[in-house]
């Protein structure tokens, strides 16, 4: 604590010195004495605007002025009427070297006049230097070296410097500098403009640069820059943001140390356009049989080159009537060659007509601290951060990074249909190539998008394990899942997150769809088998979607609307159908008691139906709680519709779905077993009677039948009478009449053979639930929801249990009298068989 109060005092005493100087200084007048021929002048003039507290003027011989020009040869004093002229006014020292007039003072450039005897003014210090057209003038600067910065940044120091040349009499910028960089040396042409910025605080007393006789460099200008290790560097053309001047070269050279690799990006360009010739860039790469290499600006920049290296901007003859802008900025990123520079992948996309593969940096936090650049390169020289691979060729990739998990791969294909009849026949297999998942970089996401003819065919997704929807409740824990939404671009409907290890079997949608497979974890290469998805195209139907749900006998299944952060869209059916095994019972529950939707236009309904149970439930969304949790021992069908809905009133469900297994009431059990016991006696006991019954009558004689022939006796799909029998005899006469015996001919086909009697017996149906989804009911009103509970039996439903066969009967009365002889003897229609 008492180091922290140490150095607080000297701060403090420090800035109380320096405002004790600046007020002395301020007050006490200053005098410049420039020698003759020194081709320097003074120039103290305002500053930038601002509000000063009271006006401040230069005092020149008991005159005030605003603005005081001292030039060779004179001896000036002067004073300022304010204690805070740096506020105020600022002073440029010019030097003009005219080398076509004599010989150039080259070598290190001094500060004349020296600080110390101007006054506290931010200052700056311009040389500007004329040559013959044939010479080159070199600016060599000392350590530490420039670095560029565009515009509206500014130095840290607030040390600037400014460098323009010239092409005629037109000055052309070539940039603005900060200390602390990479760029050594500046060749110029002809001309040169140099300025040095020096804020009036700053003690500064060297120029830090010296100028250099050079041959002729035939360009605008020539930036060399220098890297001693690791590093980047952003460089900028001429006049930037401003147009590189018309049909001119300027090249930078790069020295870096060969074990070290260097990559360029360009950050920004714009083209302008041209008449003659091509804008474009050209390298001058150690060790290539090609050089110079030519690349047009939208072009992937080479990268990983070993040893110095030059790049040139070249410009063209430009349109008069419409020029354009030609301007580039660039970085240089110098880093030491990676372990998998040396290494290279091939990927095949020749027979993947409709893939696209990008491989780019993934999101970071920007750090101030230099780090080494990830780039992907195309036959180990074209470089760059982001890489897109075209299909339908084949790519030979490599990396220039220190840290492959900086960067991800993003792929699409699309899969469309054009041919209704041979689309029904085809099935498609939604997987990620082998040759992509070769590379050493994590697949991020990896797209299908699936068209089909509007209003003509819908989709099936089946995948290779059944999926578990996403949700609050149970989320997914796995190394990928699929993000399924629609790829209509009017339609913002998003169905949902989905993984493996859950309950849905089938996906169902009514149009285009984007299914994206998105990963999280290195994971997922261990898990790359368990990804599939195989789509069919199926006959249009008109709901969003259906889901087939298969639930889990241990976990619970929790199932959600689409687009759930926003609402179910307006006018859009979404169903489930829900499979319950035989020996379970399943339990709907709907997590909160209301939607909250609030129709605009339309009414919202909800349908809950048991095809087999033939049990149907309606209601309305808007109005209405929702139902209480709910027990179904059949397969049962979900379905959803949505109105137009209020905005911020949107239509959202969660529910969930489990099994219990099924239970059987002991009293019901022993019901039956007694009631059974009992019919069974009875029956016995009521064959019994029959039998002494019957025998009583024959002892009493013989018993009577009496047939007649004019009866219809054919059977059903049997073109065939008796022949007329004889009435006066008594072949017609039996002592115990059997059915078998008296109708026993009736039953014979053409060949002898006995037909069996038909016979209607039911069995519980135990097939695949319907495919249809119920359909929302048609109303226009607001009236009151009819409902029919599930545990009320329909109209003409039959009372027995499902599970006991039964038999169907069909009584007729026949009138046995002489008169009526055209009642047939069996009914020729087919029992009606119930509904399930």
């Amino acid at each position: 604590m008492a180091g922290l109060n140490c150095g607080a005092t000297v701060a403090l005493l420090g800035v109380l010195l320096l405002g004790a100087e600046r007020l002395r200084r301020g007050a006490d007048a200053s005098e410049i004495a420039l020698p003759p021929g020194s081709g320097i002048t003074v120039l103290i003039k305002p500053g930038t605007l601002r509000l000063p507290d009271k006006p401040c003027s230069i005092i020149v011989s008991k005159r005030l002025t605003a603005t005081l020009l001292i030039k060779p040869g004179v001896k000036t004093g002067f004073s300022f009427s304010c204690q805070n002229p740096e506020n105020h006014f600022v002073i440029e020292i010019q030097k003009n070297i005219d080398c076509l007039a004599g010989p150039c003072p080259f070598g290190e450039m001094q500060l004349q006049p020296s600080t110390l005897v101007l006054p506290t003014l931010n200052r700056t210090f311009i040389w500007d230097v004329k040559a013959h057209k044939s010479i080159g003038l070199e600016l060599q600067f000392a350590l530490p070296r420039l670095r560029q910065v565009g515009p509206g940044e500014s130095c840290p120091d607030g040390v600037t410097h400014s460098i323009s040349g010239y092409i005629d009499a037109t000055e052309v910028r070539i940039g603005t500098f900060c200390s602390n960089g990479t760029v050594s040396r500046i060749k110029m042409q002809e001309e040169v403009k140099m300025a040095l910025h020096l804020p009036w605080f700053h003690d500064r007393n060297v120029s830090g640069f010296s100028i250099a006789n050079r041959s002729s460099i035939k360009r605008l200008c020539i930036i060399e820059s220098v890297f001693e290790g690791e590093g980047s560097a952003t460089l900028m053309s001429a006049n930037y943001p401003e147009g590189f001047p018309e049909d001119e070269l300027m090249t930078w050279q790069f020295v870096l140390p060969a074990h070290l690799r260097a990559s360029v990006s360009f950050l920004h360009f714009n083209v302008s356009n041209c008449e003659k010739k091509e804008e474009r860039v050209e390298y001058y790469i150690p060790g290539s049989t090609t050089n110079p290499e030519v690349f047009k600006l939208e072009d992937q920049q080479p990268g990983n080159m070993a040893g110095n290296f030059n790049l040139s901007l070249q410009g063209c003859d430009q349109d008069a009537q419409n020029p354009g802008i030609l301007r580039l900025q660039f970085q240089v990123l110098v880093q030491h060659p990676q372990n998998e520079s040396n290494k290279s992948y091939v990927v095949d996309l020749s027979d993947e007509q409709t893939t696209s593969l990008t491989i780019e940096p993934r999101p970071v936090k920007l750090s101030r601290n230099f780090v080494p650049g990830c780039f992907v390169c195309l036959e180990s020289r074209t470089c760059s951060t982001n890489l897109t691979l075209t299909p339908g060729s084949k790519h030979k990739v490599s990396f220039l990074c220190d840290d492959l998990t900086r960067l991800w791969m993003n792929a699409e294909k699309t899969i469309s249909c054009t041919d209704q009849r041979y689309c029904r026949r085809k099935s498609y297999s939604l997987q990620v190539p082998e040759d992509i998942l070769q590379l050493p970089v994590q697949l991020h996401d990896f797209s299908w998008k699936l068209l089909v003819p509007k209003d003509s065919l819908s989709l099936a997704l089946v995948p290779a394990q059944k999926l578990q929807q996403h949700t609050h409740e149970r989320g997914c824990n796995t190394s990928f899942s699929y993000v399924m939404a629609s790829a209509i671009p009017s339609q913002d409907l998003y169905f949902g997150s989905f993984c493996s290890g859950g309950s849905i079997e089938q996906i169902q949608v009514k149009q285009n769809i984007l299914v994206t497979l998105r990963t999280f974890a290195p994971g997922f290469q261990q898990d790359v088998s368990r990804q599939s998805l195989t789509v069919t195209f199926r006959p249009y139907f008109k709901e969003e979607g259906i889901f087939t749900v298969i639930p889990d006998r241990k976990n619970k299944v929790y199932l959600r609307t689409p687009n759930w952060d926003r609402g179910l869209p307006s006018l859009a059916s979404v169903s489930w159908n829900i499979s319950v095994p035989s020996d379970q019972v399943a339990c709907l529950t709907f997590l909160k008691e209301r939607t909250g939707v609030v129709c605009q236009t339309g009414r919202a309904f909800m349908i809950i139906q048991e095809p087999r149970a033939q049990a149907e439930e309606i209601f309305s969304l808007e109005e209405e709680l929702l139902p209480k949790p709910s027990f179904h021992h059949h397969n049962f069908w979900v379905n959803i519709s949505n109105c137009s809905p209020v905005s911020g009133k949107q239509l959202d469900l969660l529910f969930s779905v489990s099994l219990n297994p099924r239970t059987t009431d002991l009293t019901v059990i022993v019901v039956v077993v007694v009631g059974g016991s009992v019919l069974l006696l009875f029956a016995l006991g009521f064959i019994i009677c029959c039998v002494k019954k019957k025998k009583r009558k024959i002892n009493k004689g013989p018993a009577v039948g009496i047939y007649n022939g004019n009866v219809n006796t054919q059977m059903p799909m049997q073109q065939k009478k008796f022949q007329k029998g004889r009435r006066d005899n008594d072949s017609h006469v039996y002592a115990v009449i059997d059915d078998t015996m008296v109708y026993g001919h009736l039953l014979q086909d053409s060949s002898g053979s006995f037909l069996q009697p038909e016979v209607d017996t039911y069995q519980p149906f135990q097939g695949l639930t319907e495919d249809c989804a119920p359909s929302p009911p048609t109303l226009c009103s607001r009236a009151l929801t009819v409902k029919l509970a599930t545990n009320e039996p329909s109209p003409g439903s039959p009372l027995e249990s499902e599970s006991e066969p039964y038999t169907f009967s069909h009584p007729t009365v026949v009138n046995v009298s002489k008169a009526n002889t055209e009642i047939p003897l069996l009914d020729t229609h087919e029992p009606e068989e119930p509904g399930e």
